[in-house]
């Protein structure tokens, strides 16, 4: 007998031993499925503390971990196909800004979320570290108000230099 909603998911990446990885930047490969509680407000978080880009200047490699937060309403992305797309940033070079907002508007593009956030913590280079968090919320909701109030106050509590 088919699990929950199984005859349903078009999804080509979830169990598959054959998996291809790109290097190069490729918002093609994310996949969605439906979500079975859009009468509901949740979160969904996925963290990668594995992400790696290329400084476009001096190709050299940044290295971040990418937060992902997002409240679902009809589709949600599916994890193997997020963690491939997160992977295809390896070669590609964007300043850390560039790659988290990039990486939100593909998400909305995709899913078209009530609500979504993005934050890159990136390791130090140069001394410095650069930690972007962008987020949006559907216009004319309550989520576009949730939105400006948590760009307001998404960092409360500053990090001690010895936690990274």
């Amino acid at each position: 007998m088919p699990g929950r909603n199984e005859e349903e998911l078009p999804l080509s990446l979830l169990g598959n031993q054959g998996t291809s990885y790109s290097f190069e930047y490729d918002p093609e490969v994310l996949e969605t499925f439906d979500n079975q509680h859009p009468n509901r407000d949740y979160f969904v978080k996925f963290n990668c503390p594995e992400f790696t880009t290329l400084c476009p200047k001096t190709r050299q490699p940044d290295f971040a971990t990418i937060y992902i937060s997002y409240i679902p309403d009809v589709k949600m992305v599916e994890s193997k196909s997020l963690k491939l797309y997160l992977f295809s940033f390896r070669n590609h070079g964007d300043f850390h800004e560039d790659s988290v907002n990039t990486i939100m508007n593909d998400l909305i593009e995709l899913m078209d979320p009530r609500y979504i956030e993005v934050w890159g913590k990136f390791t130090p280079r140069g001394g410095i570290s650069i930690d972007p968090f962008c987020n949006y919320g559907k216009s004319g909701t309550k989520y576009e108000q949730m939105a400006d109030h948590r760009l307001m106050n998404h960092d409360l509590y500053p990090e001690k230099i010895d936690n990274r």
